[in-house]
């Protein structure tokens, strides 16, 4: 049986980075088994935290991959805080719910944001129709946890807009087991969660390699550290900025190279100013990607010491993939450190420690047979857990799961 399905999701492509991804390969797989799919969405932003240069335009509609896209226009802060997140989420909410889509058979909504949730209830209702989420970060605990400014105050209030949101979602999928305590305590059903992982988008490293060092000005006797993508207040690479001095005052041969953009990266270049062991790149083509990911020595998970389980990074699929050995400076009980450990993929090292940072690059500098063993488990994992045809079919019986509510005649 096909389905008229409306996503509801404030990122996606060209967007490359974060969740952006997830939800466009989503949208399309829906659409090529041929259900007619629309996605309603922001413009382009993240991570870089502003719209394109030029970019003016209120409403968009566009076709990509088979599905309609409706963009709507949505306040964008180039600087975090709980207030300028309010508005972030609430323009998006506000634009999107004056929208006026087809009426769908079934709604999906993204979060975050927060907004995403919020969406799918509302058109849901209004269509008499089931929904279902796919939660990515928990928001609430995000507040409390990624040291925004005004987070903690304003917790309380977004867990009961959360609360709201996931109250009649007929299936809420997670992208980490680690979300399931938090939403059970919401009041959500365990029979309502389902595993919803993250799969590796990018491919496997197939460039020269030493080609991809020179371009990127990497010495051939330099052990790099690679952290790719945003540079927010929940990265906390503050401590990556500290290890590099280290490194520098110790006369090592260590490069730390931060690739990507964010809220942070501003501060984070001031920060490093005049520090030779520190590198900030662009990002990369989408192309490009895997193989700069594969010239480097070690690759970099940061996380605030507060980061314990409002996330799980998407980067961590294509670490995998990359066959690198990871080192992760996150909170010990933390569910990234728990994905870390669960693949044999690299070490977890104390959060805001960067002599045990640089103790574990010097170990994998000098231990090259377990970094290789270590990125070897990596790709390993990526092969066996995180298959993009094993993520199509969750897809499948996650629409399916919310089609046979609406034909049983129970969507609200």
């Amino acid at each position: 049986m096909l389905a008229t399905v409306l996503v509801v999701g404030i990122n996606y492509g060209p967007e490359t980075t974060g969740i952006a991804p997830y939800t466009t390969a989503t949208a399309e797989h829906i659409a090529a088994t041929g259900h007619r799919t629309t996605v309603l969405t922001g413009f382009p932003h993240y991570p870089a935290w502003q719209h394109d240069p030029g970019e003016r335009r209120m409403r968009a509609v566009e076709a990509m991959g088979g599905v309609r896209v409706l963009r709507r226009r949505h306040y964008v802060p180039r600087a975090q805080s709980a207030l300028r997140r309010g508005a972030y989420e609430g323009t998006f909410l506000l634009h999107g719910f004056l929208s006026r889509p087809e009426r769908p058979d079934v709604v999906l909504g993204v979060v975050p944001s927060l907004s995403g949730g919020l969406l799918a209830r509302l058109f849901a209702a209004r269509a008499h129709a089931p929904y279902g989420l796919i939660v990515q970060d928990l928001m609430s605990p995000a507040a409390q946890q990624s040291g925004i400014s005004g987070g903690r105050r304003v917790a309380g209030a977004t867990a009961a807009l959360e609360r709201w949101g996931a109250e009649r979602a007929k299936v809420i999928a997670i992208a980490s087991e680690s979300f399931r305590p938090y939403l059970k305590d919401l009041g959500v059903a365990d029979d309502r969660i389902v595993p919803f992982p993250n799969w590796v988008h990018v491919a496997v490293p197939s460039g020269d390699r030493d080609a991809t060092r020179k371009r990127l000005g990497w010495p051939s006797d330099t052990s790099v550290v690679l952290h790719a993508g945003n540079m927010g207040l929940k990265q906390g690479l503050e401590q990556v900025i500290e290890a590099g001095r280290l490194a520098e005052n110790r006369h090592e041969k260590v490069l730390f190279a931060l690739l990507g953009d964010g809220s942070q990266r501003d501060m984070l270049v001031t920060d490093a100013a005049g520090v030779s062991t520190i590198q900030f790149l662009p990002f990369q083509a989408e192309e490009a990607l895997p193989d700069v990911l594969g010239a480097a020595d070690v690759l970099l998970v940061s996380e605030r010491a507060t980061v314990v389980d409002m996330s799980l990074p998407s980067k961590l699929t294509s670490y995998f993939a990359a066959g690198r050995p990871i080192i992760a400076a996150v909170p010990d009980q933390g569910s990234t450190a728990g994905e870390v450990r669960r693949s044999g993929a690299g070490v977890v090292v104390p959060v805001g420690d960067p002599g045990s940072l640089s103790a574990a690059v010097a170990h994998l500098r000098s231990d090259r047979v377990h970094g290789e063993s270590l990125g070897q488990a990596g790709r390993r994992y990526a092969s066996a857990s995180l298959g993009e045809t094993a993520a199509m079919l969750r897809v499948d019986a996650l629409l399916e799961r919310l089609m046979r509510t609406k034909r049983d005649g129970v969507a609200q």
